[in-house]
Order: structure tokens, then sequence, then C-alpha cells
């Protein structure tokens, strides 16, 4: 046919404007993404079109899972103990004491579990010396569930000389 083999290697200039607004879109999430650590690819995507870029929520997720961006949770901070009160303070029996073994010292925590729509409480006396669980009590928040507990834990465990932390 008389035509020149060469034209038919040869990639059209589309491509080439398509990866030079690709580039410019990777530089602009990274530089978002820098000014804004949270920022997950909803956000991104909105930021992206209030800066006059066009762009998909679905590409811009594909852009950053390729350049490993991923937004930060952020978390609202609960202040869980009020020092505020007028309660006496005990002060710390075991500041300065070297613990040599098990049934020394107790600690106590309570944290919250939920169930469906509601929560259940857990208590746990754990032994510091071996980390091991020795007295606990589920249920609802009351001075009882705390008791319960150290009654579990004083009926299994020895405790001469303890200190209940």
């Amino acid at each position: 046919m008389g035509i020149k083999k060469s034209p038919l290697y040869c990639k059209p200039k589309k491509n080439i404007i398509k990866k030079q607004k690709e580039l410019r879109i990777r530089k602009k999430i990274e530089d978002i993404s820098g000014e804004h650590p949270y920022y997950g690819y909803q956000s991104m995507t909105a930021q992206l079109r209030r800066d006059q870029v066009i762009i998909n929520h679905k590409k811009v997720l594909k852009i950053m899972q390729e350049m490993g961006i991923q937004g930060r949770v952020k978390r609202k901070y609960i202040a869980t103990t009020n020092s505020q009160h007028n309660n006496r303070i005990y002060s710390n029996l075991i500041k300065d004491r070297e613990i040599t073994g098990i049934n020394q010292v107790w600690c106590t925590d309570i944290t919250t579990i939920r169930i469906f729509s509601d929560f259940v409480y857990l208590t746990a006396i754990i032994d510091i010396y071996s980390r091991k669980i020795v007295g606990y009590a589920f249920g609802t928040l009351s001075p009882k569930l705390g008791i319960t507990a150290l009654n579990m834990a004083i009926a299994t465990k020895k405790t001469d000389n303890l200190i209940h932390h």
C-alpha cells in the first residue's frame, strides 16, 4: 500500500497529555495529603473539586491506594478521670517498692463491653508480678461489681501482706 511502518508504532499525543494530567493530580493529592493528613478519598475528592480539578472519587481512591496514602482517623479525646473532687486522695504505696513475687500487689481496672445495643461492665483484678487475672466480675456499674471481683480474688488466692493498688 506504500505506507511506512513507523506511524503504526507512534503513540498518539493524547496519552502524553493524559499522563501529564494524572501527574499533576498526583502532585495535588500529595500536597493536600501533607496539609490535611485526616482526609480520606471522599474529602480529597471534595478538596480537588474546590480547587477546580474535575475528577471521579473512584479515580481518587485508586490513585491514593497506588500512592499508599490513607486518611488517618481523627479520634475525639474523652476525659474519663475527674481529678477535681473533694474525696480523700491516698498515697501510692507501691511507688518505690520492688515487687519480687506473686500476690504482693494487685491492681484493678474496669472496662465496658458492648453487647447488641447495650453495655456490660467488666471489673478485673490482676496480679502485677505474674500479669494474671485473679478475680473478675460482669454486671451493671455499681460498687457491688468491684466487691464481687475482690471477693473472688481473695477466695482463690493467698493474700498475706498484700497491697490492692
